[in-house]
């Protein structure tokens, strides 16, 4: 058995991030101290998902930032970021482990060439550390780690069903069996987060292993808190006139209605233009920035972009 493997067999995961944190307000300032602008719901959950040990999942929208809760909280942690990302027909091999086939195809055939080792000896070779190609899941769990890292499952919800039956396993032990070494368990219990913008509906039994915490699209005070904070460059009065507008097409009828992450980019790109004030030509031009669908560019642009301008004018 290979030195890396051997620590992580048959021992319990003892190790958690809850000691990192000892309250909620020291968590939220470490996450203001890497510019993430989160309110005191999702602050207690993310503590609680440290303290516990328990895998955190977040639903809501796409955009609102999901993703990067795990990007920064990996950063405020000082840990490795390990990402799954999830598709369709994402199978076990590509997310927790397979063998170096080639590999060891080409040690079969230099046994063949040179011969003198034994079968167990073979076997032992053959199925090794050295030939095990680690994904996701696996590297999480990995006895390398010298502090838990952070999982990230990124929307889960677009993975086949099955993908759920191999995620129980390691979230409920944090462990992976592998049949041809054993059953390896984490000595750092990673701080999983999944993510999902609700396509479908998760099994209820990997919901049960889970703390639950829904992410809205942010209001107006938050919304701009996150733009001073992501794009400080921002002059103040454009930055409320962004925010203002944004929020004004969120509450019109959108094909998808712009999250968090298309007024950062939008706020760039204004800023790129050169506009001081929000105006009439500079959104029409930069409409394909902040709406990623035609249907919605087409029914913004004109009288509805004009109408949305002038009331984000009038609230500054």
């Amino acid at each position: 058995m290979e030195p890396g493997l051997t620590a992580s067999l048959d021992s319990p995961a003892t190790a958690t991030a809850g000691d990192n944190f000892t309250s909620v307000d020291e968590l939220e300032r470490g996450l203001r101290d890497q510019r993430y602008v989160a309110e005191r719901g999702l602050a207690t959950t993310l503590f609680l998902t440290l303290k516990l040990g328990k895998p955190l999942l977040l639903e809501g929208e796409a955009g609102v930032g999901k993703t990067e809760i795990a990007k920064v909280l990996a950063d405020v942690l000082q840990t490795p970021l390990i990402r799954l990302q999830c598709y369709e027909g994402l199978d076990a091999a590509t997310a927790i482990y397979e063998w170096d086939y080639p590999r060891q195809m080409l040690y079969l055939r230099t046994v063949e060439a040179t011969g003198g080792e034994s079968r167990q000896a073979v076997r032992h070779d053959l199925f090794s550390e050295e030939v095990l190609l680690k994904r996701p899941l696996l590297q999480a769990i990995d006895a390398a780690h010298e502090r838990a890292p952070v999982l990230l499952i990124d929307e889960v919800d677009r993975a086949d069903q099955e993908l759920e039956a191999f995620l129980l396993e390691l979230l409920s032990d944090f462990q992976v069996t592998v049949p041809e070494i054993g059953t390896i368990r984490a000595e750092h219990v990673p701080v999983v987060i999944l993510t999902s913008n609700r396509t479908r509906e998760i099994h209820d039994a990997l919901k049960r292993r889970c703390l639950y915490h829904w992410i809205d699209f942010p209001n107006y005070d938050k919304e701009f808190r996150i733009l001073q904070a992501r794009v400080p460059e921002a002059p103040e009065n454009l930055a409320r006139q962004i925010v203002a507008f944004t929020q004004g097409l969120r509450g019109i009828d959108l094909f998808k209605p712009p999250g968090m992450a298309e007024t950062l980019d939008w706020s760039r790109a204004l800023l790129a233009l050169g506009t001081v004030d929000l105006n009439e030509q500079a959104v029409d031009d930069s409409l394909g920035v902040i709406l990623k669908y035609q249907e919605d560019v087409d029914s913004v642009r004109g009288d509805v972009a004009a109408n949305l301008v002038g009331r984000a004018l009038l609230q500054i």
